[in-house]
């Protein structure tokens, strides 16, 4: 399953998982382009709001299909396979449960929640509506990112890719029926995110239906162990990914704070976007490497491994450094997509991209190495690294810079977030102290 270069792996692997993640960022991009274009700014504003559930969503099934794809890897690698099956009906498990929760609970607290995530009164309802139809179908979500992650891990990566890319142009389809022709508003938005999803579920489930790979349905008792380990192992994933939507809610707590209102809101809005496509970029990649490294981890192949992280980070440097000068000269083009009608928001939102990205070339590698840290079995690290970008430095620096130095500089408190973390991640790395540890 692994026997090729490390160059042919990280082609075969990191690739389509990044494309396939890219196909999902352009339609949450999409669903924003008709919510601005059809809506206006205050729509903008309560999807805006209502990013962190999303975040949220797609974090937890993606820590769940981390810990689990790191089990099942390594049980591939030592041809354990019942015990590999085994894994994969835990995960099964543990998702069922999460899904039906998830959906309960988020409509008995839908609207303490909207207020909770800083919905002002003029958006409160919007933001309702919109949240109902993610919640309610939260479980094919959920879903779709645990079948796909699998599909992976069992070896084949170009599925999992056509899973997103067909569920994802499927979205942009229902997008355009739901709010032009039937005129449903945020809500007909709102929907066609949360049906996209269900047709991902659909492609996926064939291979473990028809026991295409190693990995299928079998009958199995609950092991508790099993559970914990992929608690253990994908809590770091969790972090990472939730660290989107966490970072929106401190920079949107920011925006009301420091009195930027609700065109800092729909401006930070659009800027999300385009930080969603450079980090799926990155998060795609990583997740995609995943299987590698657990499995030549596993297996023992530490040349072939260390040979593969060489390749990753390089090429995760220069696509930061790629990304961040498009942006500079050019994310006003990218912005006046999102706003036909609101030329100033465009430029607005153009000048504080400049500060805002500034250290985005730090988070591919911090990703990067969370992920690597993780499929190596080194949880401890990769939590540290996840927890500083995700919730301690944002929070940290949102809180005092701004106020101490300046308003403006709320823009550049991501960033900085990311550079520090990125020293504290060369410190693991090259301290020997912490390298055995």
């Amino acid at each position: 399953m692994y026997q090729k270069s490390p160059g042919q792996l990280f082609i075969k692997y990191a690739i389509p998982q990044m494309i396939g993640l890219l196909f999902n960022s352009i339609y949450i991009i999409v669903d924003g382009v008709f919510i601005g274009t059809r809506l206006g700014s205050k729509a903008l504003a309560a999807a805006g709001v209502a990013v962190p559930v999303v975040e949220l969503l797609i974090a937890l099934s993606i820590g769940l299909t981390s810990g689990a794809g790191v089990v099942i890897s390594s049980r591939l690698a030592t041809k354990d396979y019942r015990a590999a099956r085994s894994a994969f009906m835990h995960a099964l498990l543990v998702q069922g449960c999460l899904s039906l929760l998830i959906a309960l609970a988020g409509n008995l607290f839908l609207h303490p929640l909207c207020s909770r995530l800083g919905a002002t009164a003029d958006i409160h309802s919007l933001t309702a509506t919109y949240l109902r139809y993610i919640v309610s179908l939260s479980p094919f979500l959920l879903f779709s990112y645990l079948l796909g992650g699998l599909v992976r891990n069992d070896g084949r990566p170009r599925l999992a890719m056509a899973a997103l890319a067909i569920g994802s142009l499927s979205n942009i389809l229902l997008d355009y029926i739901f709010m032009y022709p039937l005129n449903m508003g945020i809500g007909g938005a709102a929907l066609a995110t949360a049906v996209g999803p269900v047709i991902s579920v659909l492609i996926l489930l064939p291979h473990f239906l028809m026991k295409k790979g190693y990995l299928y349905f079998q009958k199995d008792r609950l092991r508790p162990e099993t559970l914990k380990w992929f608690f253990t192992l994908g809590f770091p994933s969790f972090v990472m990914e939730f660290s989107i939507g966490m970072v929106t809610f401190f920079m949107n707590y920011g925006i009301i704070r420091y009195g930027f209102s609700d065109q800092g809101l729909a401006a930070y809005l659009i800027i999300g976007y385009f930080m969603l496509i450079i980090l799926t970029l990155f998060l795609g990649m990583a997740e995609g490497l995943q299987p590698v490294f657990s499995y030549l981890h596993a297996a023992s192949e530490k040349v072939k491994l260390s040979s593969l992280l060489r390749i990753a980070v390089s090429v995760f440097l220069i696509l930061g450094l790629v990304s961040y000068v498009l942006i500079y000269f050019y994310s006003i083009y990218f912005y006046r997509v999102f706003t036909p009608g609101d030329p100033a928001l465009a430029t607005y939102a153009a000048g504080k991209s400049k500060l805002y990205f500034a250290g985005f070339f730090c988070a591919g590698l911090n990703i990067l190495m969370i992920s690597y840290f993780q499929s190596i079995q080194a949880p401890g690290r990769a939590l540290l690294l996840s927890s500083l970008r995700g919730f301690f430095l944002p929070a940290v620096t949102i809180m005092i810079l701004p106020a101490a130095a300046g308003l403006s500089l709320l823009w550049f408190c991501h960033s900085l977030s990311e550079m520090i973390t990125l020293a504290v991640c060369l410190l693991l790395w090259l301290l020997p102290v912490f390298r055995s540890s």
